[in-house]
């Protein structure tokens, strides 16, 4: 895998951070944190002054670990150890359980961890030292892991807002790591961890048949626990996220291409967060459409990746992260059933969304999923009800829209050669 494949692009960091105040532009946000709306909405959930006037913390890490981009192939890594006391820790760093919170919710949860960093160069994975030894320990624990964190100045206090992961906030350099007791790992993670013959994308996929959490393999991918050995490294937390809903997915459609086609039109649908996702499935081969539409700006904007039958070879530079995390639902949803479609997944965010990553249009495609579908023998009945379900008029979807084209293209000719 290439190292930077996964890198966020330009538009997609412009999208994801955007709001009124930094129009998109990261750098603002870090520089001029005391006028990020997100960064005030946060001060006043948590106090963190008090909270965080101190350069020493203790608590049950979720566990949770971040790695920046910034430097790449020397990074800054480090723990997410909490400063205030939260009743169920995992809770902190595992957007799974997020949907039905708050947004403000998600804010206090977020900006309740410290992050500590220390500066690493990415190779450092075949060869960790102590710090990194402890953090692999905390990542291959599925439960929380009493950690010790003491950092050699008091917290840094300022918003990072990224386009796929939670954003963080206070965060200081590590002075000393410690834990307390012994994190306990699953036997898969501690196998497929150990097999240093094993290739890194094998490595993902096992431990996914493996029923270990999406966000775990994640953390392990992103710290440098997999793959043949002299080829581990770390990687960026970003860029990690979607590397693994995109494993993850090329191993699903590969197994979802062999199975029998769906004979009608189904829709699925659900809306949290200022986000909603509609789904459409069309009875035909697997391909894959993700259409993105902002409604946060003064008129709508509508993005546009999609796939055929044997997936993509470039990237899908438009939607990038929201196209990769909406895609592997789908998949999982084709492979539970055993059935084959073609996908158009429809993206919606509104205005009262808070930049809080790409994991919430992956949940809420999973939730749509997990509801009973709405079944159509017609195409213009089954779009009839997606556009009844969208606040974009159906003309600014059809402008973006390729596969649709596509599809109704290819209809007529297997009507003709069957």
């Amino acid at each position: 895998m290439q190292a930077t494949l996964y890198k966020p692009s330009g538009p997609e960091q412009r999208r994801e951070v955007a709001c009124e105040v930094c129009k998109g532009n990261r750098l603002y946000c870090i520089r001029n944190s005391s006028r990020c709306p997100v960064f005030l909405r946060a001060m006043k959930l948590v106090d963190l002054e008090k909270a965080v006037s101190k350069t020493s913390f203790f608590g049950p890490s979720p566990p949770g670990v971040f790695l920046g981009s910034f430097g790449y192939p020397n990074v800054l890594a480090g723990p997410l150890v909490p400063a205030v006391v939260e009743s169920d820790p995992s809770v902190l760093d595992s957007p799974n359980l997020w949907l039905d919170k708050s947004i403000d919710q998600l804010i206090r949860y977020r900006f309740a961890l410290v992050r500590g960093k220390s500066r690493l160069r990415v190779q450092d994975a075949r060869n960790p030292d102590r710090t990194l030894s402890l953090v692999h320990e905390m990542v291959m624990s599925e439960k929380p892991t009493d950690t010790e964190l003491l950092l050699k100045k008091k917290p840094f206090v300022r918003i990072n807002l990224l386009p796929r992961s939670a954003p963080h906030g206070p965060s200081g350099v590590i002075e000393k790591l410690s834990l307390a007791g012994n994190p306990s790992a699953p036997k898969a993670v501690e196998n497929i961890v150990g097999d240093t013959d094993l290739g890194a994308e094998s490595g993902v996929f096992m431990l996914y048949r493996n029923n270990i959490s999406q966000q775990q393999i994640t953390r392990i991918f992103s710290t440098g626990l997999l793959g043949v050995n002299r080829n581990r490294r770390l990687v960026p937390t970003e860029w990690s996220i979607t590397a693994v809903d995109d494993i993850l997915a090329k191993g699903l459609r590969r197994r979802v291409g062999g199975y029998p086609q769906f004979d009608k039109f189904r829709v699925f649908g659900s809306q949290a967060l200022g986000n909603n996702v509609q789904i459409l499935l069309l009875p035909t081969s697997w391909m894959y459409e993700a259409l993105e539409g902002w409604l946060t700006g003064p008129r709508a904007q509508v993005y546009m990746d999609y796939e055929l039958n044997r997936g993509r070879k470039d990237y899908p530079a438009s939607l990038a992260g929201a196209y990769h995390a909406a895609r592997l639902p789908i998949l999982e949803y084709l492979d539970q059933e055993k059935r084959q479609a073609g996908a158009i997944a429809f993206l919606e965010v509104y205005r009262d969304w808070v930049p809080l990553g790409v994991w919430r249009f992956r949940e809420l495609a999973r939730r749509a999923l997990a509801s009973p579908a709405l079944k159509s023998d017609s195409l213009e009945q089954a779009l009839s009800e997606v556009w009844r379900r969208l606040k974009i008029p159906a003309s600014e979807w059809l402008d973006a829209d390729r596969l649709l084209a596509h599809y109704k293209k290819q209809a007529p000719l297997d009507l003709f050669t069957g």
